[in-house]
């Protein structure tokens, strides 16, 4: 099979930035000619579209072909970046309002038509247990959680009226395993595979195919800007969001539902699967190894 376009050894990096070489965006990788989701001449929207995970997404769309791509983020600047490099539609959106969410769906359908490929990525990071205040478990609970039910809300009255549409929806290893250093994460990634779940299940049958992204350690500035101790531990074996982005085209290709950039993460899955108990006794063994991991506060 011949090797995927414009991903490994034609494009190169600058600081943070991964550049393709300018022909990349016409062209389209092998690995999409199967059966199942195929970007080139679909529209795309992705929210938190201009960082990371997000911007590596709406370059490789791009790159396969889309007929439009709609960068929305929070950060109006950076998105329109991103959307002049590839030549895209940038609109700022706040995730956690859902007028935001409607107007989002609105801008692209004018620029591009109907929507075919909607990704719920943006998602935030915050710290603490159950000391954390009210204030950040509710943002990261807007963010992480409402902004997928807002973002579906918003766009699958169109697709379903036309019996067709995909959603991806980011959430995180975490979601399927834990986040030791961060209730708030681990709770609403949780939430987020539980509602991508939901969605599968009672849209399946009317048109609609569901993904859900549950990547582990990823070079972002989630991850890289933080000592946090599972940060840290989680580097070891972190890959890039270009990686990333490679395995969200496979996993639409095949319309997996879960799609997973680090393949151990199934593993450890199906280990917490077959025995929750003996994998809480592995994980608390491993807290306690970690070095920086804090103290349980009430």
């Amino acid at each position: 099979m011949q090797k995927p376009l414009c991903l490994r050894g034609t494009g190169h990096r600058d600081g943070e930035n991964f550049h393709f070489p300018s022909d990349c965006y016409r062209r389209r990788s092998s690995l999409t000619s199967g059966i199942g989701m195929q970007v080139k001449d679909q529209v795309v929207v992705v929210t938190g579209g201009a960082h990371g995970i997000g911007r590596a997404m709406c370059r490789r769309f791009a790159a396969e072909g889309a007929r439009g791509v709609v960068v929305a983020d929070l950060d109006a600047v950076a998105a329109s970046g991103v959307a002049r490099e590839i030549g895209g539609l940038a609109v700022r959106t706040d995730v956690s309002v859902p007028a935001d969410l409607q107007a989002l769906v609105a801008a692209a359908e004018q620029k591009f038509g109907t929507i075919d490929l909607f990704c719920s990525n943006a998602g935030i990071e915050t710290g603490g247990g159950l000391d954390a205040p009210d204030e950040a478990w509710q943002r990261i609970w807007q963010i992480n959680v409402m902004a997928h039910v807002y973002g579906a809300r918003a766009v699958l009255p169109g697709m379903l009226k036309r019996g067709r549409g995909y959603l991806l929806q980011t959430a995180s290893a975490a979601g399927l395993l834990t986040q030791m250093s961060s209730a708030p994460y681990s709770a609403t990634k949780h939430a987020a595979v539980g509602l991508a779940d939901w969605l599968a299940i009672t849209y399946g049958d009317a048109g609609i195919k569901v993904s859900c992204l549950c990547p582990l350690g990823v070079r972002t500035n989630m991850l890289m800007g933080t000592e946090d101790p599972i940060a840290v531990f989680l580097r070891q074996g972190a890959i890039d969001p270009e990686q990333v982005a490679q395995a969200v085209v496979d996993g639409l290709a095949r319309e997996d539902f879960l799609i997973l950039p680090h393949p151990e993460v199934a593993e450890f899955f199906r280990r917490k699967a077959d025995d929750y108990d003996r994998w809480l006794r592995g994980m608390k063994r491993l807290r306690a190894s970690l070095p920086g991991m804090p103290e349980p506060k009430a």
